[in-house]
């Protein structure tokens, strides 16, 4: 880039759901954007859940406005925690403000509404999906998923322990020996680890149990025990160490051997999800009516559909006895943490997009090339346009620029 060519400005918007309290950038990653070539502009109040103010993106050099007209109407790329089909109706606003080769980037959900990828690319503007981003090695400090996951974990082993009517710990004590509870995690994945770890640093006694059986040794180094069932899962990992979803005979089968295994619980915590498909219903309603009434079940996979039966997505309910919690969006309640955590997501990515202070779209780049979802008008990401029955588009592998 030459001294006489504009620098491309990266913006930082309030974000379109108003229940949203985690930002795509925090201003410490100011100095570092604007070594890249970018200026940095934000709406003003765009932190503040996070414990951001204003005046703190100020003297990191970042220009502030009011307006999120003005933000959309300046940026050249709009950095969002959550767009589109993520934030449902409110993301579908934002449509009307974007411009033909102005880039957003953040996570959408794109496997679950391939239909709002369709409206993005109607607007001309280059969409990037953060979610998508695969599980290599050189990606693993853009992998949103895993930052997030990782505080859905520890949040969700606080809410059982605080709807739980017994302490974790073991505890000897002058009124007698308390028994730790007994706390079982379901899917060893970013999420069910943390929660593992977090679950035997306050105490509890940890099971942990996963289709994969390769994750036995993590379950084990955190201290928890792995649960064998004897239900054969071939072939249980699918691309990016994703747990692969099963047929329904596999699940069956799966269910009709945890029933002890949950009934002897105080503590259930489920965390297996599919990326872009429904929950996989792990414990059934006849799984909960066994569990001992006090229990505590946790469902980290509300939001897709559930691995409980019973759950209710964003509810706390009483079933016979036994707590069911379906929180949502759990890493917004630690707006903080998770927030600077998507800022060092968010601004690796970048490192990669931005060479030289300019956008460069190399799609031979696998990271590139599986989030870069609409570009000039068309859908680019192979899944959406299969989801969506368009025919593949021919490889480009030269790299190009916006």
């Amino acid at each position: 880039m030459t001294d006489e060519s504009p620098r491309l400005t990266v913006g930082v918007p309030q974000e379109a759901d108003p229940e949203e309290r985690r930002v795509a950038a925090v201003p410490s990653s100011v100095p570092a954007l604007k070594k890249l070539g970018l200026d940095v502009l934000v709406q003003a109040g765009a932190g503040r859940h996070a414990g951001i103010t204003d005046e703190a993106w100020q003297e990191r050099g970042a220009t502030l406005t009011a307006s999120r007209d003005d933000v959309f109407q300046q940026a050249d790329i709009i950095l969002q925690v959550r767009y589109l089909g993520a934030c449902g109706e409110r993301g579908r606003d934002d449509l009307k403000r974007l411009r033909s080769g102005q880039v957003i980037i953040g996570s959408c959900d794109p496997l679950t509404f391939p239909e709002a990828v369709q409206d993005l690319a109607e607007t001309g503007a280059i969409g990037f999906a953060l979610e998508l981003v695969p599980r290599i090695t050189r990606a693993q400090s853009m992998d949103v998923l895993s930052s997030m996951a990782t505080i859905a974990g520890y949040r969700g082993v606080l809410l059982a322990a605080t709807a739980a009517p017994r302490m974790f710990p073991l505890m000897m004590t002058a009124a007698g020996t308390l028994k730790p509870a007994q706390v079982l995690v379901i899917g060893a994945g970013v999420a069910g680890l943390q929660a593992i770890a977090t679950a035997k640093r306050l105490g509890a006694v940890v099971s942990g149990y996963d289709i994969r059986p390769a994750v036995r040794e993590q379950v084990e180094s955190l201290g928890g025990r792995f649960v064998e069932l004897d239900v054969a899962a071939d072939d249980a990992e699918g691309s990016g160490g994703y747990a692969k979803e099963m047929d329904a005979e596999f699940y069956r089968r799966q269910q009709e051997a945890m029933k002890q295994v949950v009934a002897a619980c105080d503590v259930v915590i489920t965390t297996a999800a599919i990326p872009g498909r429904r929950a996989p219903v792990l414990v059934t309603e006849e799984m909960v009516r066994a569990m001992a009434p006090g229990s505590v079940i946790v469902d980290l996979a509300a939001e897709r559909g559930g691995n409980c039966e019973v759950t209710q997505a964003g509810q706390t309910i009483d079933h016979h006895g036994v707590t069911i919690l379906g929180p949502v969006n759990l890493p917004s309640d630690v707006p903080v943490h998770a927030s600077e955590m998507l800022s060092r997501n968010v601004l690796t990515f970048l490192q990669t997009l931005i060479q030289d202070g300019t956008l460069k779209i190399d799609v031979s780049d696998e990271i590139l090339r599986d989030t870069l979802l609409t570009r000039s008008g068309q859908i680019e990401n192979a899944r959406i346009r299969e989801q969506l029955d368009l025919p593949a588009l021919e490889s480009a592998v030269d790299a190009s620029s916006e």
